[in-house]
C-alpha cells in the first residue's frame, strides 16, 4: 500500500481543495456561506474518500463514492460560473484539475475490477 500522500489522485485533489479555498474568499456574501461552504465541504470530503480508499482492502465502493463526489463538485463549479462568481479563467483552471482527478479515479476503479 502506497502512502496516500504519494498518490497522484491525492495530490491533484489536494490542489483542487487549495484552489477552491483561494477563490471562494471572493464570493459575494449570499454565495460564500451557501454554495461556497458546500463546495469546500465536498472537496474536503473527496480528499477523505481518497485516503479511505487507499487504506481499505475493498476499495471499489469508496472509489465509486469519490467519483460521485467529483461530479457534484463539477456541478457546483458550473453553477458558480453561471452565477458569475468565478471567472472563465478560474473555471477552466479548476475544471482541468477536476478532469485530472476524475480520470485518475476512473483508472483506479478499472485497475481494481
Amino acid at each position: 500500500m502506497a502512502l496516500y500522500s504519494d498518490l497522484p489522485v491525492y495530490k491533484a485533489s489536494y490542489d483542487l481543495v487549495i484552489a477552491i479555498f483561494q477563490f471562494s474568499k471572493n464570493f459575494k456574501r449570499e454565495y460564500k456561506y451557501t454554495l461556497g461552504e458546500s463546495l469546500k465541504k465536498e472537496t474536503l470530503d473527496l480528499l477523505m474518500l481518497i485516503y479511505r480508499a487507499n487504506v481499505r482492502y475493498d476499495k471499489l465502493e469508496v472509489i465509486q463514492k469519490a467519483r460521485e463526489q467529483i461530479e457534484m463538485i463539477r456541478l457546483m463549479i458550473r453553477i458558480l460560473k453561471e452565477m458569475r462568481e468565478i471567472s472563465l479563467h478560474q473555471f477552466v483552471a479548476v475544471n482541468i484539475i477536476i478532469e485530472e482527478v476524475s480520470k485518475q479515479l476512473s483508472g483506479w476503479q478499472k485497475s481494481i475490477k
